[in-house]
């Protein structure tokens, strides 16, 4: 999978998005290190150099890592820079190792301040093209994926890259069916917008694109964070923050509400809404308020949060209201707010056998969260995924269901102990997980709480995206014989972070330095073996959404090499082996002769060969036969879904999956590697919808069936058959005092 570079992952908190000339002092900002960036390099280099699992000194040969790793986290797909530019800094190739050592960034800068020229440049030339019509009769392409492509040898081939570039950002909106004059304006818009953003990159900016280029090119997970960056990760690890409970996003000029979040200040008030756009942001009941039209996303985050109990008044525009509408003075008491997106919920999912109906309830856990802060504190009520899950495990037992399905897709990890805890609500004490750090010395993690919160029928999905804390609950389930494995390998990743903040080590008395997310051990599971490269293989295997080299731990060229150690002293609670045989059987009988199904493993293998070519036809002609065949297949299986006719894709250009690869001009994060989109390719950013018909989308993808949930739970209700239609299987199956209980 093409990496998203940390740059355009900053450009995603900047604002502006109106075409406009860029000015001269705009084009020609330089931007310098602060000394108190100079310092913190030299902080973070003790740490890495000395306390990392796999140390790596500071030299000339990581300092040609960190080169290239800079290099391509600023221009990832080498459009901007050509082969003249990466000679005129082959210099500092090897001396970035000195440049830390002796305080002297201004080569990293440099580079970054030509960036920003060669952006500017290429971002100047495209709007040029808007003037001039294309010829889509030709048979040409653009390789939208050009990570491994060779720099331009000069600026003419520069020049012929993004003709084409713009060309296949027309021909979108083209076959989106949009007029030659919104689409100029469209794009016009577009390329000012991502220049503005560009010149909106602070000092900050560049010294956390350069300090984690260092970070990375030790180990894929270690990373620097700066003061604000590590902030945000620590309202994702909590899922609270103190403010008025609305999720923003950047909408032409203004920061606008996309979410209002319920119970917190603003679902109170019920005086904003979705669309609703903050033109100005004042402190207190009586403070001045700023104007922040324009401003970076984050910049207007940082004046909206504020301690609990605190006044803000925000001046807005309401979403119905035109750009000269009448403003509205909004005043909110801030306040503690959950993040419930990334929070667990259950559902209950009713299963069909025979005469019987089986009731299978699903938990479905996106990341594992934990306030530690509160949880230091001592607060009785801090923050934890074990405990919502555990919560709503009391909640399904209420509601009688027969098992339970922990769904991990996507969840990228979290907390070690949530991990260790939540296996523990389903085995009694034992081991869970062994540690191992850079000395060599083992440690085990241990569920002592005695009894479980669920004991019945258990399955735990998983896709490749599943990473971390995800693989160490998943490996103890498999270890323990709890529960059946079901879905893709899992990412690979069996490594710890801590959290180091440099603060704290350096006594400074306001953030400044920033954080080190840092590799400090490795962990295996109870059975000696390690998750590292290899993942969590399921017992059950679905099909492959995306190939190991593109997307995993084995895709990296600088991760840790898969080991073991001994076994830990454990007791598996049953052995499913005589199961998974029969419970393979009636899974491939049913993707035999589903539809549903079939439609599915056809999707998937159309998405990952569209991913495999990397370019796309110019020709319309081409793009057109292509689009169509891609929205006859999604019509198709909407209406396999659905139960109703498919309707042939409309004449107006309602276009599929071979559009889907992601402007490179967006800051859009492909975090998701696998999925097909679930409705037509507008031509559109999010930011270039209106944030209704954006949201009105979203909800479009959300309501498509989940087939692959719907599967397990026909895997789990045939296990609970099984068990229960045949006690000799039982009774090999589960220990004897749980057999002799099973009815």
């Amino acid at each position: 999978m093409r990496r998203i570079s940390l740059t355009f992952a900053l450009l995603a908190a900047c604002g502006i998005a109106f075409a406009k000339p860029v000015s001269e002092s705009a084009s020609s900002l330089v931007l310098k290190p602060t000394p108190d960036q100079t310092e913190a390099a030299i902080w973070a280099m003790r740490f890495l150099s000395r306390f990392h699992y796999k140390p790596m000194p500071l030299d000339d040969a990581m300092s040609e890592k960190i080169f290239g790793s800079y290099l391509d986290s600023l221009d990832g797909d080498h459009l901007f820079f050509t082969q003249a530019d990466i000679d005129r800094f082959s210099a500092a190739r090897d001396k970035l190792d000195d440049a830390i050592f002796e305080r002297d960034l201004s080569a990293p800068f440099a580079i970054f301040n030509l960036y920003q020229q060669r952006v500017a440049e290429r971002l100047a030339y495209s709007r040029e093209l808007l003037a001039k019509p294309f010829d889509f009769s030709k048979d040409e392409s653009w390789q939208y994926d050009r990570a491994k492509a060779p720099w331009a040898k000069d600026t003419t081939e520069l020049d012929e890259l993004w003709r084409k570039r713009v060309k296949n950002d027309w021909l979108r909106l083209k076959l989106a069916n949009k007029p030659a004059k919104e689409i100029r304006e469209t794009l016009d818009k577009r390329y000012a917008n991502y220049l503005e953003r560009v010149h909106q990159l602070n000092s900050e900016d560049v010294f956390q694109t350069f300090m984690n280029a260092y970070a990375t090119s030790i180990e894929p997970h270690t990373n620097y964070l700066s003061p604000r960056a590590s902030e945000n990760f620590d309202i994702a690890m909590r899922l609270s923050l103190e403010g008025i409970g609305a999720v923003l996003q950047r909408l032409d000029e203004y920061t606008a509400i996309r979410e209002i979040i319920p119970g917190g200040p603003a679902a109170i008030s019920g005086k904003l809404s979705p669309g609703d756009r903050i033109v100005g942001v004042g402190q207190g009941a009586n403070g001045p308020i700023t104007d922040v039209i324009g401003w970076r996303l984050d910049d207007v985050v940082d004046k909206i949060r504020g301690a609990k109990g605190t006044i803000v008044r925000l001046e807005i525009l309401p979403d119905a209201a035109g750009p000269d509408g009448q403003h509205e003075i909004l005043t909110l008491t801030r306040n503690k707010v959950s993040v419930e997106e990334s929070a667990a919920k259950k559902s209950v999912i009713d299963v069909r056998s025979g005469d019987t109906t089986r009731r299978i309830g699903v938990i479905t856990l996106p990341t594992f969260y934990q306030d530690f802060e509160a949880r230091r504190r001592g607060d009785a009520d801090y923050k934890s995924a074990t405990r919502d899950v555990e919560r709503l495990l009391g909640e399904l037992s209420a509601e009688k269901v027969d098992g339970v399905v922990v769904d991990l897709r996507n969840n990228g990890g979290g907390s070690l102990d949530e991990a260790t805890d939540l296996t523990g609500l389903f085995i009694d004490k034992g081991p869970v997980v062994q540690i191992r750090d850079a000395s060599g010395r083992v440690e085990e993690k241990s569920d002592r709480r005695a009894g479980t919160a669920w004991s019945g029928p258990l399955a735990v999905l998983v896709n490749r995206a599943s990473a971390s804390a995800s693989e160490i609950f998943a490996a103890a389930i498999q270890d323990y014989g709890r529960g059946v494995i079901i879905g893709e390998p899992t990412f690979g990743k069996g490594t710890v972070q801590n959290l180091l903040n440099m603060d704290d080590m350096a006594r400074n008395e306001k953030p400044t330095y920033g954080d080190l997310k840092m590799t400090v051990q490795q962990f295996f599971r109870i059975n000696g073996g390690s998750t590292q490269l290899r993942g969590v293989t399921p017992e059950i295997s679905f099909p492959l959404t995306a190939a190991s080299d593109e997307f995993g731990e084995s895709s990296y060229d600088n991760a840790l090499p898969w080991t073991s150690i001994t076994r830990a002293d454990y007791k598996p609670v049953a052995d499913l082996k005589p199961l998974i045989p029969m419970l393979q059987a009636r899974h491939q009988a049913r993707a035999e002769n589903d539809p549903v199904w079939k439609s599915l493993v056809a999707e998937i293998a159309d998405a990952r060969r569209i991913r495999a070519e990397k370019t796309l036809s110019l020709n319309e002609a081409v793009r057109t036969t292509e689009r169509d065949e891609q929205e006859a297949k999604r019509k198709a299986r909407e209406a396999l879904l659905t139960g109703k006719p498919a309707v042939a894709a409309a004449a107006h250009g309602d276009s599929g999956t071979r559009d889907a690869p992601r402007s490179v001009v967006s800051a859009e994060d492909e975090s998701d590697p696998v999925s097909a989109p679930a409705v037509e390719d507008d031509g559109l950013q999010a930011d270039e919808r209106s944030i209704s018909k954006d949201l009105a989308r979203e909800e479009k993808r959300k309501a498509k069936p989940d087939i692959v949930l719907n599967e397990v739970a026909r895997i789990l209700s045939d296990e609970i058959d099984l068990i229960r239609n045949d006690t000799k299987l039982a009774a090999r199956v589960l220990p004897h005092e749980a057999a002799a209980g099973v009815d």
